[in-house]
């Protein structure tokens, strides 16, 4: 699969230091990922990094809903929300993107999860809000300004923001791919039921070996 500088995007997914082994939140093998990241997004025209940014007390955390637990579940806005351990506080070194993503290649940063009631997975929406719906964060119609048609998501992780990002760009329009082998998941023992949401959604999975 050739890469078509001028319809293709790359997007990578809360490529952050929280995210990886010493973190908080950390995602097995998720600092494996990083230097094939730099080295793919070097052939892309459009390189898009999301870049998980919270204030703190922010709603997704556990220590926000005290005596919660990371990783139970809380009903939210008519659906139901991870508590997670706190992660990627706003301006902190855990929250800044990994260096194996130099300044230089990446043309916009998506910074979400700032606002400290609505917690944010996908690049192009914010999660269920107090009004009941997804706000749009304006991705997909600064990709279509830029001719855009073919979106590849990478980063982390697989199962939660890797996904929404690659579900949501599907819905949006965008051919959307996952690149397999540049993501790590939260929870690798469930990959059937995130791979069924992709294929519900119209996402493809590919190698990198693939892309040329």
């Amino acid at each position: 699969m050739r890469i078509h500088p001028e319809k293709d995007a790359l997007i990578v997914v809360d490529l952050q230091p929280d995210f990886m082994p010493g973190g908080p939140l950390a995602v097995a093998e998720g600092d494996r990922v990083a230097e094939p990241i730099g080295r793919l997004a070097k052939r892309f025209g459009v390189v898009v990094a999301t870049q998980d940014w919270h204030p703190r007390g922010h709603i997704s955390f556990a220590s926000a809903h005290p005596p919660r637990k990371p990783f139970e579940l809380l009903s939210l806005y008519g659906g139901e929300q991870v508590l997670w351990p706190d992660h990627c506080l706003q301006g902190t070194p855990g929250a800044a993107l990994h260096h194996a993503l130099p300044d230089e290649l990446v043309t916009l940063i998506l910074r979400k999860g700032m606002h400290p009631q609505v917690d944010s997975y996908s690049g192009f929406r914010e999660n269920r809000g107090p009004g009941g719906t997804r706000p749009a964060t304006g991705l997909a119609g600064w990709l279509r300004e830029r001719t855009i048609q073919r979106i590849f998501c990478v980063g982390l992780a697989r199962d939660y923001c890797v996904k929404y990002t690659a579900v949501d760009g599907a819905a949006e329009g965008f051919k959307s791919f996952v690149v397999d082998d540049l993501t790590r998941a939260v929870a690798p023992d469930k990959r059937a039921a995130t791979d069924e949401e992709f294929a519900k959604a119209g996402v493809t999975l590919i190698s990198s070996e693939e892309l040329e």
